[in-house]
């Protein structure tokens, strides 16, 4: 394989997301004084409103009798400031990041996330710049799996599908439409705190299964 650039998943692979919402969500049920942080965070796992919708904190309250109309707008102030303040890159991302930009192999992310959201959570962690290609849902109007975003963050970064290593921790939702397209896969099962459908790929199994960002480095020595 020519290896010619890297596309990266960005939540759970990039920082622990789960992590972060989990104490947003603390947050808000601590504000209310009622409820259970657990049962809000799989509010934003349900297929009705998608993982990153405040809709899910309005259907907790009306549900918990918590008043919704007085508490909606509050609630999601709280959940989302604390939700990005406590992002957390994994070890030695940003330095791997800075080790590849060196290299001078491009990087893009594809990611399920609004380009708003996006930038916060890059500018957050401070990888904006370590990052030259951003693929988010509103630029296609598709969420992974489908393949639309995966095209277009290859057509954006001038890469073809057998010269690109996906980086992903959803074997469903990353490793299956990257291999199906054509990609070499790394699987991020260190950052795979996904539900049960979720992991899973069918008949397409990662090509690396990385314990570490860091790993990232030693697959590109072998490929360059």
């Amino acid at each position: 394989m020519n290896l010619r650039g890297i596309i990266f998943d960005m939540d759970n692979t990039l920082f622990d997301f789960v992590e972060a919402k989990i104490v947003a969500c603390t947050e808000v049920v601590s504000f209310l004084g009622a409820g259970d942080p657990g049962e809000l965070f799989e509010y934003f796992r349900r297929e009705t409103h998608g993982f990153e919708n405040p809709e899910n904190i309005k259907d907790y309250l009306f549900d918990n009798g918590l008043d919704p109309i007085q508490n909606y707008q509050r609630c999601v102030t709280i959940y989302e400031t604390h939700k990005i303040d406590h992002i957390r890159l994994y070890p030695d991302v940003r330095e791997t990041l800075e080790e590849l930009n060196e290299i001078g192999l491009p990087l893009g992310i594809v990611t399920d996330a609004n380009s708003n959201n996006a930038r916060k959570r890059l500018e957050k962690t401070g990888l904006e710049k370590l990052v030259q290609s951003l693929t988010a849902h509103d630029m296609t109007g598709a969420k992974k799996p489908d393949h639309a975003p995966f095209k277009y963050a290859l057509e954006s970064m001038k890469l073809n599908a057998s010269e690109t290593l996906f980086v992903g921790d959803s074997l469903r939702r990353d490793i299956a439409p990257s291999k199906e397209l054509g990609m070499m896969t790394a699987y991020a099962a260190y950052g795979d705190r996904n539900s049960a459908k979720d992991r899973t790929s069918g008949e397409y199994k990662p090509d690396r299964t990385l314990n570490n960002f860091r790993e990232v480095l030693e697959i590109v020595r072998e490929l360059k």
